[in-house]
């Protein structure tokens, strides 16, 4: 957490009456001592500081009941105590509104602020005249005793969130290290009591946990840096991973049944060329890679639909083949999909033979695994520098939620779609990861589902995990544009309409995507019709989403003949709204097609309006409306000129554009201006 605390209070230029600034701080000083729900974190520096404040509201009940004229001095120390309550109450709020989780890896900074509140406290309590004032003896002497601890008061950390944060680090270090070894396996009980200690007990923390890690991510993308925001978003893995551990305890006992089986692994160990000569004989055909001939360990689906090794295809691929092996078709994606049907029977063939599935990795990485406690705490710089542990846990959490939507009840991936589309949400990594999981495919089938909590999930998923540009390309291979345009039409709830017309927005970046999707019978129809009846950002969406195919010219006739222009003129006289720019930007793109400028220019209000957008639209839009009336007057010719001529505003906004607009405003106002002059000397009345 990062508070922001507003500056101390300007007194120089006059203050409050008495009577209201008595009133004030009595208001604000009850406010923070009502506080019924301390914080997780720095509760300690919290409830100290509520109790001084209560102490100081006796003081301000204590003077506003004597009725009596305050001193001019004590004003002053009056209005800066304010001043700090009012930031204590705010610094208070933010821990208690923000993530736990956050305030906990920047307890040190949070403590500070306290601290500095505290010290102003003191400084303003040394200049209050308590002997000029009509109170008790009582109070004058536990105000003078609290200014006193004031100035002695030293900055404290509260150890136990030194410890929950060192625990915290701990453990996704340790997911690295456990990862080696058992992949899949942390330890739920640590983890569960780690994060029950900071207040999240229920799904419906943890969800409320992700939620305020994603602010926190927005809130520090422009000002904290890449460091911090990558610090939170591995906060937001960690999360999400627990949450589906967790709250699956019963999937989880029964991993660790699995993984728990020595004697097979001590007898593999202890026997191997034997086992491994009879395994050979003994594997059925169907479990062996098609590369390496040997039993799959984690067998993976390719676009071909034939299936692999992972470690095996994953080199093949890596050393430049870009063809499936078995069937020497060109691989139009190089996802990974896995098959978890193979992988269960697989599983179940290898218990009943008493063969054991480890890991191929798992015995070159014991010297990674002997490192100490110590010594992960000592690497973990910032607190909370464990990347490589973060992207492995993303992956668990990946896999594990891909394995849900392929095998899974309605339930279960329900459930899963939304992990999933929570974890996309954030971090390009993330994105990258979940496709590699191979979440795409089953997603797109989801968009089918009857359940509309389903298709919504699924739908969003798709659309967050666009924004990274190779997955684009995957969905697009995965024939995902016909199901997304089906949810466009007839979603079973407007925000998997409006999320679909954004993914649509987000597909069509890619340029020779805009032909495919434009070429659509029912696309454009359908962002047409969400412009007239979506909410805001349903209508933001669609229409970011026409722009974009508009750019094609081939789509440009398309988007008019679809009745986008009325409800786009509409859309510039909805405050409402608040898509101007956009609407704008839309109509100066269909101003390059003869329908779209011949169907613009039956318009009678289109002119007046960006008369107005002249003086009172954004930059952007200042640019397009000159855009668009550069057009209609060229095509109109003297009709629209007149109008313009006619309007008292037209012409001092143009001028005004023309000596401090932008570059592109100063261009475009000098050729209006210069096209209305040529159109006044024909009457001999130049601009």
């Amino acid at each position: 957490m990062d508070v922001a605390l507003p500056p101390p209070l300007m007194v120089a230029s006059g203050f409050l009456p008495t009577g209201s600034l008595l009133e004030a701080l009595t208001r604000i000083s009850n406010e923070v001592t009502s506080m019924e729900k301390l914080p997780f974190v720095q509760v300690k520096n919290a409830s100290t500081m509520i109790r001084r404040i209560k102490l100081l509201s006796s003081l301000f009940e204590e003077i506003q009941e004597t009725k009596s004229p305050l001193p001019p001095s004590s004003i002053l120390c009056l209005t800066e105590l304010f001043s700090v309550i009012r930031r204590v109450k705010l610094l208070i709020q933010g821990c208690k509104e923000g993530s736990s989780l956050w305030n906990l890896v920047q307890t040190e900074f949070v403590s500070t602020q306290f601290h500095v509140t505290v010290k102003e406290m003191g400084k303003a309590l040394d200049i209050l005249p308590l002997s000029l004032l009509n109170i008790t003896a009582d109070t004058r002497e536990q105000v003078e005793l609290l200014r006193k601890q004031a100035k002695r008061l030293e900055l404290f950390v509260d150890p136990r969130e030194i410890q929950i944060r060192e625990e915290l680090i701990l453990l996704m270090a340790s997911t690295t290290e456990k990862n080696s070894k058992n992949k899949g396996i942390v330890d739920i009980e640590e983890v569960k009591d780690t994060l029950k200690s900071i207040g999240m007990r229920s799904p419906l923390d943890y969800e409320e946990e992700i939620s305020k890690l994603e602010a926190e991510a927005e809130k520090q993308a422009g000002t904290g840096g890449l460091i911090v925001v990558s610090n939170i978003n591995n906060l937001i893995s960690l999360v999400s991973l627990s949450k589906s551990l967790i709250f699956s305890k019963k999937e989880y006992d029964r991993t660790q049944d699995d993984v728990k089986q020595p004697s097979a692994s001590e007898s593999w160990h202890h026997d191997h060329s034997s086992s491994s000569q009879s395994m050979v004989f003994n594997t059925p055909d169907e479990f062996r890679c098609p590369i390496s001939l040997d039993l799959m360990r984690d067998p993976v689906i390719v676009a071909s639909g034939h299936t692999y090794d992972r470690n095996s295809i994953a080199q093949w691929i890596n050393s430049g083949h870009h063809t499936c092996p078995k069937s020497g078709q060109r691989l139009i994606h190089m996802a990974l999909i896995p098959n978890y049907a193979l992988k269960s029977l697989l599983h179940q063939w290898c218990q009943d033979n008493n063969v054991p599935l480890t890991d191929c990795s798992s015995s070159s990485s014991n010297l990674e695994r002997s490192s100490s406690k110590r010594k992960l705490c000592e690497n973990a710089i910032d607190h909370i520098s464990a990347t490589k542990a973060a992207m492995d846990a993303v992956k668990m959490t990946a896999e594990f939620l891909v394995g849900k939507l392929a095998t899974g009840s309605p339930d279960t991936q329900r459930q899963a779609a939304y992990e999933l589309r929570l974890l996309a949400k954030t971090g390009m990594d993330n994105r990258r990861i979940i496709a590699e999981a191979g979440a795409i495919p089953f997603l797109v089938t989801l968009l089918g589902s009857n359940d509309s909590r389903i298709q919504e999930n699924a739908v969003t998923a798709l659309l967050n995990l666009s924004i990274f540009d190779n997955n684009k390309i995957l969905i697009m291979a995965a024939g995902a544009i016909d199901n997304i345009v089906d949810v466009l039409l007839s979603g079973k709830t407007m925000e998997a309409r409006e999320n679909a017309a954004a993914a649509i927005f987000s597909l069509s970046i890619i340029d020779e995507y805009k032909v495919i999707i434009g070429a659509r019978q029912n696309v454009i129809p359908a962002l047409v019709g969400l412009l007239g009846d979506g909410t805001t950002a349903g209508k933001r969406d669609a229409a970011t989403a026409l722009f974009n195919l508009a750019v094609y010219n081939v789509n440009k006739a398309s988007v008019v003949l679809a009745g986008s222009v009325p409800l786009l003129i509409d859309l510039l006289m909805d405050d409402k709204a608040g898509i101007t720019d956009d609407a704008l930007a839309v109509l100066a793109l269909l101003l390059g097609c003869s329908e779209g400028l011949e169907e613009i220019g039956k318009s009678r209000v289109l002119v007046p309006l960006l008369i107005d957008l002249l003086r009172f639209g954004s930059p952007k839009g200042k640019e397009n409306s000159m855009t668009l009336l550069l057009g209609l007057c060229k095509d109109g010719g003297d009709e629209v000129a007149r109008r313009l001529l006619m309007n008292p505003r037209s012409i001092p906004s143009l001028q005004s554009l023309a000596a401090d607009g932008s570059l592109k405003a100063r261009r475009k106002a000098d050729a209006l201006l210069r096209l209305l002059n040529r159109c006044c000397f024909q009457s001999r009345n130049p601009v």
